[in-house]
């Protein structure tokens, strides 16, 4: 494949976003996105230079003139329209998070193995360079890693609307929402990533009930923010999420021989190491100096995934390599997050689903 042709689904920000790293992409085009509400898929759609506008979910599943779909939805409805998608051919490019749980993405997969196309979730704090970075000093410079501390909240604005009793999709249930779910998504997915599917998983949560819901409704309640410890035997994975505060604190990985650091967890940035000194007896952890680890990430960290995701498209063996680690990633990962929800009490639909 030559020119791989876009189209979207959403018209929100992270859309608009992805739209913009998209024209900074080699090899690609965008031409078509589509909405329930045709006039505004082509209000958006124009802006961006798309030429095809749909509002029926099976024409573009059909469209000859699409050959990979970014999928930006409400993750509640992320595996089902995958999945039309992927029997029509499509490529489908997923936000975070890729699905509702561990059994609605495996079933995505399947599907997508089976008609030989590629789905792969848009985690884009796994593309960047500098989590190849963190990777490499994790698994050469730090000795035996006993405990780490991934971390990211933010306060956003839709908390006030929440608490005056307008229910939001990023805070419903009914749509896999939740602060899991949108932010500690990308503290689970680096843990994954570099230490495997944990052993035991320990969790709190601060929720809430979801205005609207009528009684009996099994999915009334969703989290404001949480904290997890991922255990592995030899090591403690701690992560700490939410949409209540923000929390200004790095990430890092501490091992035996020397401690790693990072900024922003959701696109890190500023790794720095400092390596372990015997001092004897101290009493304080000041004059510790970091040793600067160099990396050039792109304004738009999103145009990482798309050149990891076009790659693998076009079918070259080590981005096919990547997209099978990835889908592990994936899969563990929301085993991981249904594991928090359990704890928290937090259900979503798709979780009675036999």
């Amino acid at each position: 494949m030559g020119t791989v042709r876009f189209a979207t689904i959403g018209t929100s920000g992270i859309c608009e976003r992805f739209l913009e790293a998209l024209a900074e992409a080699e090899g690609v085009e965008y031409v078509g996105t589509y909405s329930r509400d045709l006039a505004h898929a082509r209000s958006f759609g124009e802006r961006y230079g798309a030429r095809l506008f749909f509002d029926d979910l099976a024409a573009l599943a059909a469209c000859d003139e699409v050959d990979a779909v970014y999928v930006a939805s409400p993750n509640g409805a992320h595996a089902a329209q995958a999945l039309e998608l992927i029997a029509g051919g499509k490529h489908v490019f997923v936000e975070k998070s890729l699905a509702s749980n561990e059994r609605e993405a495996k079933e995505v997969f399947e599907a997508a193995r089976e008609r030989g196309v590629v789905v792969m979730e848009a985690m884009r704090n796994l593309h960047v360079p500098t989590f190849a970075e963190i990777e490499r000093v994790v698994a050469s410079q730090l000795g035996a890693v006993r405990l780490a501390t991934l971390r990211f909240s933010k306060v956003t604005s839709r908390m006030a609307r929440l608490r005056a009793g307008e229910r939001l999709n990023v805070f419903d249930p009914a749509l896999a929402g939740g602060a899991l779910m949108d932010i500690g998504v990308y503290c689970v997915e680096p843990a994954v990533a570099l230490f495997g599917r944990p052993e035991t998983v320990r969790a709190l949560a601060v929720t809430t009930k979801v205005p609207g819901c009528e009684e009996g409704d099994l999915c009334d309640t969703v989290d404001l923010a949480g904290e997890a410890i991922l255990g592995y035997g030899d090591k403690l994975v701690s992560l700490s999420y939410g949409k209540m505060s923000d929390d200004l604190l790095p990430s890092q990985v501490e091992g035996e021989e020397g401690t790693l650091l990072w900024d922003q967890t959701s696109c890190p940035v500023n790794p720095r190491l400092h390596t372990h000194e015997d001092k004897g007896l101290i009493f304080r952890m000041e004059g510790m100096e970091a040793t600067p680890i160099p990396v050039e990430v792109p304004d738009n960290d999103m145009l990482c995934e798309i050149d990891d995701f076009c790659a693998a498209v076009r079918g070259e063996e080590g981005a096919l390599l990547a997209r099978d680690r990835f889908e592990r990633v994936t899969l563990d990962s929301l085993a991981v997050m249904d594991e928090i929800r359990r704890q928290a009490g937090v259900r979503f639909p798709a979780d009675s689903v036999a």
